[in-house]
């Protein structure tokens, strides 16, 4: 039998009580053996919940109780959930975790904790919410030689850029829409500004690539620089401009890995993907490409990728199954400089200043632009030639473009 422990009764916490509850009979037989909660852990009381009767409010109960076996911790951020995830893996419990700073930022050191207690530390619902990922990049694939990890990683953002390419609105007018419908929070800034697509690249970049990748190592760039004008100036050469994790290996087995808006053509895969949807392109030596698609955040599909990982713990409880990689350091990444892609740039400059500085610069236009703006593509090109070029120059907006 598995007696399970949630940290945490916000969204996700909520929605692992309920998915055990409502399915319970359904991962009983999965698992061959009940699996039951036994507490919630939460600073508050919920007298109208229907899970009144799990609420404890000091961890020690937890941990000093031999009959838990997994400790699913939803709290968030990388100070008391990492106290707590070190206290219930020393006492030999598995933890299970949607905590994406946490992984990003401990997620080596925490999985070493759990080997030498002969405990498990899974992680599935710390990137894409619902969408299976991390067992595939580890299992699935492992035939392949990872060359490329790109994807959409961010419901919010992906929203925002939906809405300012589909109905026009501004940036400030799509977040506002965002936040009134709970794809946004109040303080959005690990959303709009990328932080929260630099972890989950952090996540997959270690786990493909062998060694921790940390948040620091990773150059990020949000969307509050989009304007709608960029928007119709995209549009205009058939490309749509989205929010990219990427993580490339270079043939010296250094790692480049970013997060910044691109411009990807039309009909490529991820051009497609709007709305609060991720998806994940990876590229191995020996599949080719593949996409993993879904609904990135969400209750439900987030809930439903823990107790996944819930389940695996309890049936590998005397065979700990662990997914990890090895230690980080300055050696494992370079930055993204030497990336060459053609590039989408906006400046206050004229023609003939662009094609003085570039070599057959492929012009944009849109309606209502006003005078004295250019914008155009580059042909392919590390940052560092682009910004010698644009010396002098005053671009307003300048864009990666994703070759497909």
């Amino acid at each position: 039998m598995t007696n399970v422990a949630i940290l945490g009764f916000g969204v996700v916490g909520s929605g692992v009580a309920e998915v055990l509850k409502r399915n319970g009979p359904h991962i009983d037989a999965k698992v061959h053996a009940p699996v039951e909660l036994k507490y919630i852990l939460d600073v508050r009381d919920f007298p109208d919940s229907p899970f009144a009767e799990f609420i404890v409010h000091d961890f020690s109960v937890i941990e000093n109780d031999p009959d838990v076996n997994v400790v699913v911790e939803t709290i968030g951020g990388a100070k008391i959930a990492k106290e707590f995830t070190e206290r219930a893996l020393r006492a030999g419990k598995s933890v299970v975790t949607s905590n994406k700073e946490l992984v990003a930022e401990h997620g080596y050191e925490l999985m070493r904790l759990a080997q030498e207690h002969g405990a498990c530390y899974l992680y599935e619902a710390s990137v894409g919410g619902g969408i299976p990922i991390i067992r595939p990049l580890k299992q699935c694939l492992a035939a392949n030689e990872i060359t490329e990890i790109c994807g959409i990683l961010n419901g919010t953002t992906n929203y925002i850029l939906t809405r300012m390419i589909r109905a026009g609105l501004s940036f400030q007018d799509a977040l506002k829409e965002a936040q009134q419908n709970g794809y946004a929070e109040q303080d959005p800034t690990a959303d709009i500004e990328g932080h929260d697509a630099c972890r989950k690249i952090c996540i997959l970049a270690s786990l493909a690539f062998g060694r921790h990748i940390y948040p620091a190592q990773v150059p990020t760039e949000g969307i509050t620089g989009v304007t709608l004008a960029d928007v119709a100036y995209a549009e205009s050469c058939g490309r749509k401009i989205k929010l990219l994790g990427r993580a490339i290996q270079g043939e010296d087995g250094k790692v480049r890995a970013f997060v910044a808006p691109h411009l990807v053509h039309g009909e490529a895969p991820l051009a497609g993907v709007e709305d609060v949807f991720n998806a994940i392109a990876v590229k191995g030596n020996a599949i080719g490409d593949v996409m993993f698609y879904g609904r990135g955040a969400g209750k439900l599909p987030t809930a439903s990728a823990v107790v996944a990982d819930v389940m695996d713990a309890a049936r590998n409880a005397d065979r700990p199954k662990y997914l990890d990689w090895g230690p980080g350091g300055e050696d494992v990444t370079v930055p993204p400089e030497d990336v060459s892609s053609p590039w989408y740039v906006r400046a206050d400059a004229a023609a003939d200043q662009i094609r003085s500085a570039f070599s057959e610069p492929a012009f944009l236009a849109r309606a209502g632009a006003p005078a004295g703006e250019t914008a155009f593509l580059t042909r392919s090109m590390t940052r560092g030639e682009l910004m010698e070029k644009l010396e002098g120059l005053q671009p307003r907006s300048v864009f990666r473009i994703l070759e497909n």
